[in-house]
This record gives C-alpha cells, structure tokens and sequence, in this order.
C-alpha cells in the first residue's frame, strides 16, 4: 500500500501563484497566444503602455489600448545590425520614434489606431559581416505581438 499525501494546497497555492501573475507571454513560440500583459490596477479588458519593448521582449505578447504608443529599441552593432522594425496585422500605425540612432541600432514608434493584432518584428545577423571574421547567412530574429483594445 502506497502512503497518502496530501497535495491539495500545494496544488491550489501553485493554481493561486498562476491565476495572480500578470498574464505576460514570453519564450519560444514568438507569442501567438491570446496571454497579454495589462495594468495590474486596470479592469482585465483594459490595456496599458507596455512601456519600451526591447531584445528581451522577444517572443512575448502585449497590450495597449487605443491611443496608446509602442516604442521598439532594439540595441545593435556596426557589424551586427538591426533591419528596421516593421509592423504587420491591424491597429498600430507607425509614427516618429524621435530617436537618434548608433549603427546598427533600430528603434521605432507605432500608434495603437484601432483594435486590432499586429506583429512587430526585426532581424540581424548572427554572424559579423566584417571582413576576415568568420561569417554566415544565419538571422537572430525578434518579434512581438501587440494586441490593442
């Protein structure tokens, strides 16, 4: 016979930790879930600023409300530059970031104009493009998902 544990608030105090987190997406998948990241003081259909996205973000999900502003920093090199940030899907339209950029930098703005998904997404080169270094054809690709209500 086999002893008996008792899981049960372990198993409710992890669902509890789960349920209160703030619904932020990230990792592997690029962020196609419906997860996103709203004002923990807001009403679950509102949306916040999701603040500046960067590297880190990849792969994550996001909301702003309409009227809201996404900004996109990405930090590049002169060797391993950033392609310039591009939107696909409804709702955000681009808009002047007012950023002074270093070489391989990419930084942008987009408006949240409507409800609506849109994708954010950027490349660069894993490998240096400066002569007499190793080099490839391989891309370290960025995206992210925002999500606007």
């Amino acid at each position: 016979m086999r002893p008996t544990t008792h899981r049960t608030p372990l198993a409710l105090a992890a669902l509890t930790l789960l349920l209160a987190g703030c619904g932020t997406q990230a990792g592997g998948d690029g962020g196609d879930g419906d997860a996103v990241s709203p004002s923990p003081s807001s009403p679950p259909s509102a949306c916040a600023s999701p603040g500046e996205l960067g590297a880190a973000d990849n792969g994550s999900t996001v909301c702003v409300a309409v009227g809201g502003t996404v900004r996109v920093s990405l930090d590049g090199t002169k060797s391993r530059p950033w392609e310039p940030v591009t939107s696909g899907g409804r709702g955000l339209k681009a808009t002047n970031s007012g950023v002074v950029l270093l070489p391989g930098d990419a930084s942008a703005a987009f408006e949240a104009v409507s409800a609506g998904r849109a994708r954010l997404s950027s490349s660069r080169p894993v490998c240096s493009k400066e002569p007499g270094v190793i080099s490839c054809d391989a891309l370290q690709e960025w995206g992210v998902t925002v999500v606007v209500r």
